[in-house]
């Protein structure tokens, strides 16, 4: 069967049994609400977002100005707290830490990286990336000076090292602040726009330090709005109006305005398959149009003696059951989880399908001729296995 046209997962995302909230995700927001008040009225910024992401992930959070994106990482590093819902991140419950635990779990576990750098100016490069491990009372003396030249030789700022932020230039400055972030070793590191006063040279070379630090094991959550960047991230999050979008929805029906997109993803259905389970059953009536979000899935068709074969595997966003959706029918294939590590599918009902496609003609024409693809190749499939 053709795949279809929606963007391919850059990676799979990396879970660990380090993670320690016994779910395999480093960080896990469960039904996150976050309203401001003020005489002007209440402002909520964030409506039950659920959010989980995994050691190792490298994750874009790309939005328009005012969606929420700066409230939603300030919730993960416990910078800011929600008025309802849960933020867990390995085994700590950050909603719930009082002030001075809140700065020492975060001392420890997060390295934040800001846009404008926040350097003391009146402490030299290598003074700033030793505060950290001072104020978290992690190493020596000793120790702590040498692990930061250390980490200016990782960023290679080693020469910069007892000169004033001021006399450094901006992408300078930037890699002195992933550095510092870097200080007490923590497993996460947040950054709110890190390239978002650099020339795009220089954000090139802070985005290759970024990958670098990925592959060292690091989980990275960069608010951006560089279109450019966001693609080559493992996995990206978008927000509109405080909510999260669904990616590979927003890829399947790129065409929708992002309200629509904020109300199809209220409505989707988010279903795990164990290895080898059945999620369509050729012949039976359709029951859903299922994109992939995680895993596998194979598409098996029969031929005229019984005999099962497979004809494709599909990934992350790529999609099943569009066309006895739009063609009408009893299934033409069984679709069941890759016996290897199983899948998730993100499922949409027929009628919230049809609604989809009704509200965008490009959708429909997209969807439409990929149905028609793979109708054709799955004939054309079972007619050549039965010769």
């Amino acid at each position: 069967m053709m795949r279809n046209r929606s963007k391919q997962a850059a990676a799979e995302a990396t879970t660990s049994g380090d993670s320690g909230n016994g779910n395999g995700h480093l960080i896990e927001l469960q039904q996150v609400v976050k309203t401001y008040r003020s005489a002007a009225g209440d402002f909520t910024a964030l409506r039950d977002v659920d959010l989980s992401i995994g050691t190792g992930e490298f994750v874009a959070v790309i939005g328009k100005s005012g969606s929420g994106k700066s409230t939603l990482i300030n919730m993960i590093t416990g910078i800011d707290r929600p008025t309802s819902g849960e933020v867990v991140v390995g085994d700590t419950a950050v909603h719930t830490l009082g002030e001075g635990k809140l700065a020492q779990w975060r001392g420890r576990n997060v390295g934040v990286i800001f846009q404008f750098f926040q350097l003391l100016p009146t402490l030299t490069v290598i003074e700033n990336l030793m505060l950290p491990m001072d104020f978290c009372h992690m190493y020596s003396r000793r120790q702590r000076r040498e692990r930061a030249m250390h980490l200016l030789e990782q960023v290679e700022l080693a020469d910069q090292a007892r000169k004033m932020p001021s006399a450094l230039s901006g992408g300078q400055q930037q890699r002195v602040a992933i550095a510092r972030a870097m200080a007490n070793d923590p497993p996460i590191l947040v950054a709110d726009e890190p390239t978002g006063n650099l020339d795009s040279k220089t954000a090139e070379s802070v985005f290759r330090l970024f990958e670098g630090l990925v592959d060292q094991g690091k989980t990275i959550l960069m608010v951006t709005h560089d279109g450019d960047l966001a693609d080559r991230v493992t996995r990206t999050v978008v927000i509109a109006d405080g909510e999260i979008i669904e990616e590979y929805l927003a890829q399947v029906f790129p065409a929708l305005s992002e309200r629509q997109l904020v109300e199809a993803t209220r409505s989707l259905e988010h279903l795990t398959f164990l290895p080898g389970a059945t999620i369509i059953q050729e012949g039976a009536p359709p029951e859903n149009f299922y994109i992939v979000t995680k895993g596998e899935v194979e598409v098996h068709v029969k031929a005229s003696n019984g005999q099962e074969f497979v004809v494709a595997r599909m990934g992350p966003g790529e999609y099943v059951g569009e066309i006895e959706l739009l063609r009408g029918g009893d299934s033409i294939a069984t679709v069941r989880a890759c016996i290897e590590e199983g899948a998730q599918v993100a499922a949409l009902d027929p009628e919230e399908f049809a609604s989809l496609i009704a509200q965008s003609e490009a959708a429909e024409a997209a969807i439409g001729q990929v149905a028609d693809e793979r109708l054709a190749e799955s004939i054309a499939r079972r007619g050549a296995n039965d010769a």
